[in-house]
Order: C-alpha cells, then sequence, then structure tokens
C-alpha cells in the first residue's frame, strides 16, 4: 500500500557516537583527532622525502606520492566531520553536504586501483628489469594515475546518483558518523533491492578485481624471484615488495569486511569497524613504507640532517 502523509527530508542527522556519554565521546575525539594529525604529518613527511629526494624519483615512489594524497583527501572529507559530531549535540548534515560528501568513494576505489598500479610496478621491476625504465616510464605512470582516477570519480557520481534519486520520507536519522550508501538507502521510503544489489556489483568489481590482478603480479613476481640463484638476492627482491604487499592485505581486508559483508542489525558494531577503515588504515600506508623501506628512511634521515649510515 502506497504511504500517505509523508513529509520530504532535507536534511539528515548523525547517530554517530551518541549512545557513548560526554565523557567516552571526549576520549574518542581525543584519540581519533591524535590519529588524524598522524595521517596528515605522516602524509606530509612522504609528499617532501619523495619530493626533495632525487633518488626517490622513481614509478614506485610517484605511486606513493599520489597514495599518499589520495589518503589524505579521503580522510579529510569524513574526520573533521566526525570529530565534530562528538563534541557538538548538533549533528545535522543538509543534503548536498550529504552528497558531497559520499564523493569520498571516489579517493578509496582511486586508492583500490593505485595499489593495483603499484603491484605492476614491482612486477615490471622483478620479472622484467632490463626493460623496466621503457615499461613503466613517464607516460605509463601518468596514464595509470590518471585511469585509477577517472574509475573513482566516474564510480562514485554512479554511486552517489542512484542514492540521491531515492526519494527520502519521514526517517532522517542515519546511523553512521558519516554519509555512507548503506545507511542512507535504509531511510529510502522506496523498494531499494535492486539499487543495493547495483552497488554490491559495484564493490565487487572495485575490490575482487584489483586483487586479481594484484595475485596475477605476485605470482609471477614470486616465481621469478624463486629462480634468482643466490638468497641475499631473493631476499633483496622479496623485501621491494614487503611494503606493499603489506599495504594491500591490511587495504583490502577492512575493505571487504565493511562492503561485502552481509546487512547486519548492530548499527553501532558496522560503525566501530568503520572507524578502523576510515582513521586506522590511511595511518597505516605512511608508516609502514617509512618503517620497511630502506630507501625512505635513509631519505628522511638525511632530511632531517644524520647520517644514514650511523
Amino acid at each position: 500500500m502506497p504511504r500517505l502523509n509523508l513529509t520530504a527530508v532535507t536534511e539528515f542527522t548523525f547517530e554517530g557516537f551518541s549512545v557513548f556519554g560526554w565523557q567516552h565521546r571526549l576520549v574518542l575525539f581525543a584519540v581519533f583527532l591524535v590519529l588524524y594529525l598522524l595521517t596528515l604529518a605522516s602524509n606530509a613527511i612522504i609528499l617532501t622525502v619523495t619530493r626533495l629526494n632525487r633518488q626517490l624519483h622513481t614509478p614506485m615512489y610517484f605511486f606513493l606520492s599520489v597514495l599518499s594524497i589520495s589518503e589524505t583527501c579521503y580522510t579529510v572529507a569524513i574526520i573533521p566531520r566526525m570529530l565534530s559530531s562528538l563534541l557538538s549535540p548538533q549533528r545535522a548534515i543538509s543534503i548536498p553536504h550529504c552528497a558531497t560528501q559520499l564523493f569520498y568513494l571516489a579517493f578509496g576505489i582511486n586508492n583500490c586501483f593505485l595499489l593495483t598500479a603499484m603491484g605492476y610496478d614491482r612486477y615490471a621491476a622483478i620479472c622484467n628489469p632490463l626493460r623496466y625504465s621503457v615499461v613503466m616510464g613517464k607516460r605509463t605512470c601518468l596514464q595509470l594515475a590518471s585511469g585509477s582516477r577517472s574509475i573513482g570519480l566516474s564510480t562514485a557520481i554512479i554511486q552517489v546518483s542512484s542514492v540521491f534519486s531515492l526519494p527520502f520520507c519521514d526517517a532522517n536519522v542515519i546511523s553512521h558518523f558519516f554519509c555512507d550508501i548503506r545507511p542512507l538507502m535504509q531511510l529510502a521510503c522506496a523498494d531499494t533491492t535492486i539499487k543495493e544489489l547495483v552497488t554490491l556489483l559495484i564493490s565487487l568489481c572495485v575490490l575482487v578485481l584489483p586483487v586479481v590482478l594484484i595475485v596475477i603480479s605476485y605470482v609471477l613476481i614470486v616465481s621469478t624471484i624463486l629462480k634468482i640463484p643466490s638468497a641475499r638476492g631473493r631476499k633483496k627482491a622479496f623485501a621491494t615488495c614487503a611494503s606493499h604487499l603489506t599495504v594491500v592485505v591490511v587495504h583490502y581486508g577492512c575493505a571487504s569486511v565493511i562492503y561485502l559483508k552481509p546487512k547486519s542489525h548492530d548499527s553501532l558494531k558496522d560503525r566501530l569497524i568503520s572507524v578502523t577503515y576510515m582513521v586506522i588504515t590511511p595511518l597505516l600506508n605512511p608508516v609502514v613504507y617509512s618503517l620497511r623501506n630502506k630507501e625512505v628512511k635513509d631519505a628522511l634521515l638525511r632530511a632531517l640532517g644524520k647520517n644514514p649510515l650511523s
């Protein structure tokens, strides 16, 4: 039966972490603020070091710089609003602002395909070292980075258009701390089955396709490394892939838990899982590359005026 006397929604309200008391929210604010500032600082350091050190002007660090910019934009789109809602009783957001925030998807999808491009770079460096400079030329790197950005933006446009073509009536409380697809669809006063299937299909393509390409790259990489006669050579080759592989496992592991899991009735649990992905994962990427990558550590020490050999 059609629903009568429905009022069109003009703004949404975040439920956020309102279930927690003021003191708990204050603690969460302090923790998230510190993590956010560390994320901004670590990504800024990666960008500065790779920019100033000519030894890091290689395809691998070009993609790392682009990833740092994308991760920064990703966190800026979500975390400041979340921090504000932890302290302020006013947690309303207009529909245009909500649609704008949903474009965080463009950066998230861009990150997925950037990690794929970085996997291809490692494949070219290890499996085709003599042709590496030709295969991974400046033009190729720019095309891969632009392609990742284009896929992310076009997919986000499709998703945002799909969600906000739905009618929203009466219910306007989003069971989340930011505008996301699933919580928004739950508020729609129309059948969302088809749109949910389309969203699931897009999520599968965005997550599964890059993973498959990365796995293929690493199968070829491992088979090549195992043919290296010296143990030292094999160890060095594996070391060049360790940082990227660690970031891939963390990124896709968290993303799969959020976007491919079945519907849950425990919205608080979903929010806590999302916090891990939205706040902690962007910090892990630059930290992993800084701590596990000797070239970055040496460049950072030189920037601080210290001798890397000491």
